[in-house]
């Protein structure tokens, strides 16, 4: 029986690993042609649905590791998979504002590779057993050059929505007031005196993947 529920563990994360693979392909080949194509305005517009059904995917990371089908620490696993989860639909689906700066291609390209990478390699260990030792390099050293990128965008992406995040929240508290928010939207939005301490926030969110990632190598490297 434990062999048996073994074996379905492998092929369900196998499965798991490889459907994600597939899809954040997807995302870094619509990326690059969308860029090659039409410039970086026209990333967003391109890699828009599988960039979110791949990242929505993870959240499967974390029943994942509440149910003990991979060691991941769920507390790792928690920030990480929430700050991609509000940049993908807290920022760039909430405020299309955004969707057209370049930081949305460092962003998606930093992302789809840093993916592509992982979900191979643990698609490999679930199919196979084991991982070639040069997709176990690119796995651990990659992160060297695509999280500084990742987090970067992340938190640039951040910066580009504040003056549309503090309109939707000054609409929120002032409807009466959204046709002029919409006219003249810094002069309106810069009335929320609290949004300073909000950011704070989001931004620590935004940057805690790294150091999580950080993180999470050193625990299985060491």
């Amino acid at each position: 029986m434990a062999g048996f529920l073994s074996t379905l563990r492998r092929i369900y994360l196998s499965l798991y690993n490889w459907t994600v693979f597939v899809g954040w392909f997807q995302v870094l080949y619509f990326a690059v042609m969308a860029l090659r194509e039409g410039g970086p305005t026209t990333v967003y517009g391109s890699v828009e649905r599988p960039l979110q059904l791949a990242q929505t995917a993870a959240v499967m990371e974390i029943l994942h590791g509440l149910v003990g089908l991979v060691r991941s620490p769920v507390s790792a696993t928690l920030p990480q998979i929430g700050s991609r989860l509000f940049l993908t639909w807290g920022i760039l689906w909430s405020f299309p504002e955004t969707r057209a700066h370049i930081l949305v291609s460092s962003l998606v390209i930093s992302w789809s590779i840093t993916e592509i990478i992982r979900y191979s390699f643990f698609g490999m260990k679930e199919a196979f057993g084991f991982a070639p030792s040069w997709l176990l390099w690119l796995r651990y050293s990659t992160f060297l050059i695509l999280y500084p990128t990742g987090i970067t965008s992340e938190v640039g992406l951040i910066y580009v929505a504040l003056p549309y995040i503090k309109c939707a929240s000054f609409i929120g508290r002032n409807t009466s007031f959204h046709a002029n928010v919409i006219m003249r939207p810094v002069e309106f939005c810069s009335l929320d005196k609290n949004f300073e301490v909000k950011l704070l926030g989001w931004l620590a969110f935004a940057s805690s993947s790294l150091l999580v990632d950080l993180m999470v190598c050193r625990y299985y490297l060491f």
